[in-house]
């Protein structure tokens, strides 16, 4: 079986993406993780660079990695200065780390044009940068920037550039295809020429994706013989991203038997991919392949009919070898085998089929008239179990008024509310930011009299949507509440032509969820 190491770099190369941003302390949590995910090299960052990485690598040296090596990140030494003299140098020796990635030159056109040297200067900045630093520390690794670009323009300097630093002493060589705009054809042309003349050195592929082909540049660099492969965790990377090593590595193991990582920590996959996407404060990007929160996501009734007699019908692989779970999405396109697979989940079991009639037939008519049940399930469950007669609703609205003395600021509305709970009729009145915020605040504060425990309920989310604009402001509005209550989290949903009844609904259907599974 083929040997291929996993490198990863979203501390450095990650972190160059739009809106990722790591402090130190998130750094070696991050770094931690990966650990843990069972990947050989971890690339902590640039210590020349940046105060911020400087400080990880100081602190670093104090935590204890199980599975990973990190590496420092630095260029060759500048021109007409020695490694003695040169800062960048020096850094990199004083980050302590046991591996050193150094990026060099290997396309003419930015010998020229960046450096502004030589072609034969370049040669010496990479042969006496490795030099210099093999006596130094264990591993050398050469990332041989715009390489495929270079390949291509002049492909005898491009590969004059990689003898030099094998002849330093190097231990592998990186070819970086940093642009993003080769193609599998040529990364395995390339990948393969490059293996067959240096096949005594580790020769490694580093992918973007600015043609949306970072991925499959990666895997087609490993079958033409680099047994070393360099991505980020969820793609993050400066403009389109690098190649994303969630799927690389789950292809690697799972359709290419070549085994980068244990497989017991192949299902901590997914877990790494949400830790390090929610550490980064980013949004969820729900189609990520294998990883994401709508990989094994099923809609089609058709689809979740055969899905329930075989997975294989609609899935290229089992949801949990990647740590990830099937969903069966309930709507318009939903069949009875939808509904009674998401009842099943739920925990309402046994229903017969002409109750799954009725809760499809009100599912589609209030998805006709604007609502959307795929992903607010807690609104879901009270309709259906509405239907088949195992809840009653807790809270009635008998009568509400919404006065807002001001239109902006709008700090000053006021709602009163006439409500029965549990055949008891209370009335409310409170304040708020805005008629919403009034009406929530009023509603919470009357229901916690009967239910105290409510207190620890909080709104987490608000997501207003227009349905339909051809009414301009008498469009139907679709309102969207996520609430949590610290260990779980739900979401319900609202529709009506008034932002505040739309808001109301999905409120009332937030509590009355919370009510629901209160214990008894």
């Amino acid at each position: 079986m083929k040997n291929v190491d996993v490198y990863d770099v979203t501390l450095r190369d990650g972190t160059q993406g739009e809106g990722v941003s790591f402090s130190v302390e998130d750094k070696i949590r991050v770094a931690h993780k990966i650990d843990e995910l069972g990947v050989k090299y971890i690339e902590g960052g640039w210590p020349g660079s940046n105060d911020r990485d400087e400080q990880f690598f100081k602190k670093i040296k104090k935590e204890k990695m199980v599975n990973s090596k990190i590496a420092a990140f630095g260029s060759t030494r500048r021109a007409n200065i020695k490694c003695d003299d040169d800062s960048n140098i020096q850094s990199l020796l004083k980050a302590e780390t046991k591996v050193i990635t150094l990026v060099g030159k290997t396309w003419d056109f930015h010998v020229a044009k960046a450096l502004k040297i030589n072609n034969e200067e370049n040669l010496e900045l990479i042969n006496d940068s490795i030099s210099y630093l093999k006596e130094r520390t264990e591993e050398v690794f050469f990332d041989a920037e715009h390489f495929f670009d270079g390949y291509k323009s002049n492909k005898e300097y491009s590969i004059s550039c990689i003898e030099s630093a094998i002849k330093a002493g190097v231990n592998g060589v990186i070819l970086c295809d940093t642009n993003g705009g080769s193609t599998p054809w040529e990364i395995e042309s390339a990948v393969k020429e490059i293996n067959n003349m240096f096949s005594e050195t580790t020769i490694g592929i580093h992918t973007h994706n600015d043609s949306d082909l970072g991925v499959a540049n990666a895997l087609q660099a490993v079958l033409a013989g680099a047994t070393q492969i360099q991505g980020t965790i969820n793609g993050y990377g400066e403009r389109c991203g690098n190649a994303n090593l969630c799927s690389i590595i789950a292809n690697l193991n799972l359709k290419m038997n070549i085994k980068c990582i244990d497989d017991s920590n192949l299902e901590k996959l997914s877990d790494v991919s949400t830790f390090i996407n929610e550490l980064a404060n980013l949004p969820s990007n729900n189609k990520l392949p294998f990883v994401g929160k709508s990989a094994f996501a099923h809609k089609g009734g058709i689809h979740v009919s055969a899905v329930m007699r075989d997975s294989s019908t609609y899935e290229h692989v089992e949801p949990n070898k990647v740590g990830n779970k099937r969903r069966v999405l309930v709507s318009d396109l939903s069949g009875r085998s939808n509904i009674s697979y998401k009842l099943e989940e739920l925990g309402i079991e046994n229903i017969e089929n002409e109750s799954l009639s009725l809760i499809l037939n009100e599912l589609k008519t209030l998805e006709n008239n604007g609502y959307e049940f795929e992903n607010v399930d807690a609104s879901f469950e009270l309709l259906a179990r509405k239907i088949v007669g195992n809840y009653n609703p807790k809270i009635k609205l008998i009568e509400t008024e919404i006065n807002s003395r001001q239109i902006v600021p709008s700090k000053d509305s006021l709602a009163r509310i006439k409500v029965e709970i549990n055949n008891k009729i209370f009335e409310n009145e409170s304040s708020g930011s805005g008629p919403v915020n009034a009406l929530d605040n009023a509603l919470r504060e009357t229901l916690v009299k009967e239910y105290p425990s409510l207190k620890e309920v909080e709104l987490k989310d608000y997501r207003v949507r227009v349905v339909s604009g051809s009414k301009g402001t008498e469009s139907l509005v679709r309102v969207i509440i996520e609430s949590t209550d610290k260990k779980t989290s739900w979401s319900t949903i609202g529709v009506s032509r008034d932002i505040v009844e739309a808001s109301w609904k999905a409120l009332i259907d937030s509590f009355e969820y919370k009510l629901m599974n209160l214990p008894s």
